[in-house]
């Protein structure tokens, strides 16, 4: 997974469910990189989000559970849980943070996080007061979810073909976006789906990707894909765009070639990042 402070002067937090060695979970560590600090969970972390500023961490287990750290002092500030995520006991696959729109003083539509689950359900939360306004439940898998820059739409993909398009204010489906019937046209996935990202600047414009090794290009407003790049191959949270650069990350299960940069425009590869040769391990 992905996980870097929008703040310039940024604390960037070691998340782990077990600190019983944190020595030998210590990374190796090149460049302008410190390690401050660690948050301590009590499950395995399956994805983690920092909001809009940097001063909050969400994290999500695998037992279902949220936790939301305060980013500088690595205290849990909140628990996110309810009747439903007990009785699920599944994972929690995707959290985002969500913006209200300037001038927007419904105190429903502040200090608001979006989840989604492996059992389907999508949840709507206000962790000041750690309640559920609104749950979705889909009938499938729901391996990840994404905002829109503004906020007003969003996004859910998992074990189906499907991607769907929600608007925000009234949590119905507006759009699915998926393949054509014909197995001969490219144009949409067909396996399962674990990364969704909107682009920062790019209205309508998301991209998406999955067990298929492709990386789908797609506009919310149209059916079908509209291009793709072929070649990494993502499990999980580990898909994202640089706004400052238009270049994509992404992120791959597999022995060599995890991390690379991938121009937008012309969906050619920039580079393959270097893997940690002092450590053994692999980005989700």
């Amino acid at each position: 997974m992905f996980m870097i402070s929008p703040r310039t002067t940024s604390r960037r937090s070691s998340v782990v469910s077990n600190v019983s060695d944190i020595r030998r979970l210590k990374p190796h560590l090149e460049g302008n990189l410190k390690w401050l600090d660690t948050l301590e969970c009590t499950s395995d972390v399956m994805c983690c989000r920092f909001n809009p500023d940097g001063t909050l961490v969400a994290v999500g287990q695998s037992d279902g559970a949220i936790k939301v750290f305060n980013s500088d002092t690595a205290v849990c500030l909140y628990s996110l849980t309810d009747g439903d995520t007990i009785k699920a006991h599944l994972p929690v696959t995707s959290v985002r943070f969500m913006l209200a729109a300037s001038g927007d003083l419904k105190t429903e539509h502040h200090h608001i996080l979006l989840a989604s689950y492996a059992s389907g359900m999508i949840k709507f939360w206000h962790y000041p007061s750690s309640s559920c306004l609104h749950t979705i439940n889909e009938v499938r898998q729901t391996l990840t979810a994404a905002l829109s820059p503004l906020g007003n739409k969003f996004l859910t993909a998992g074990d189906a073909e499907q991607i769907y398009v929600y608007d925000s204010e009234t949590k119905t489906r507006v759009q699915t976006c998926e393949p054509s019937d014909s197995r001969d046209v490219m144009n949409g996935h067909r396996l399962r789906i674990f990364a969704l990202q909107y682009h920062p600047w790019i209205p309508h414009v998301f991209i998406s990707g999955g067990w298929d090794d492709t990386i789908m290009f797609w506009d919310d407003r149209q059916k079908h894909a509209v291009r793709r790049l072929y070649g990494p191959h993502i499990c999980g949270d580990a898909l994202d765009i640089d706004a400052t650069h238009n270049h994509i990350l992404t992120g791959s299960w597999r022995k060599d070639h995890i991390l690379q940069i991938w121009d937008f425009e012309s969906g050619k590869k920039i580079k393959d990042v270097p893997m940690d040769k002092f450590n053994s391990s692999q980005v989700m």
